[in-house]
């Protein structure tokens, strides 16, 4: 797995690496980012740790989502909606529900988030990329 690159900082997604919504989830991001720009960080990894923590998030809360682009850490539904539109075309259609109340998507989100493993299920070891974008992975 790659390390953290300090030059460009490409957007970094940081995931629940056991959790398997959250494993879902960056199979779609890795099926929708077409440009290969983002790259992830499991919350167990000491990358994850590292940015959930410069970020003021803990790594032991299960609602902790973190999307960090052009240096700026953005959390809960802002984060899923940033990074969605982050894909460009017809997904920055997806990222203007930003205008919507924060406090009505950011309870939907909790309530996801708090009941995640026991709707989605879990995995007993974290998330393992394939070789074909392991260097997309820090650890």
């Amino acid at each position: 797995m790659a390390a953290i690159d300090r030059g460009a900082q490409p957007p970094v997604l940081v995931f629940d690496g056991v959790c398997l919504l959250c494993s879902a989830w960056v199979a779609f991001v890795l099926r929708h980012d077409r440009s290969g720009r983002i790259r992830f960080a499991a919350m167990q990894s000491s990358a994850g740790q590292s940015l959930l923590q410069a970020h003021g998030l803990d790594a032991d809360d299960p609602l902790s989502f973190l999307f960090v682009s052009e240096g700026k850490g953005h959390t809960q539904s802002d984060a899923i909606l940033r990074l969605v539109g982050s894909f460009g075309g017809a997904w920055r259609l997806v990222a203007m529900l930003r205008v919507l109340p924060a406090v009505l998507c950011d309870a939907l989100y909790r309530l996801i988030a708090r009941n995640r493993y026991r709707w989605f299920g879990r995995r007993d070891h974290c998330l393992m990329p394939d070789q074909a974008v392991r260097a997309r992975f820090l650890d």
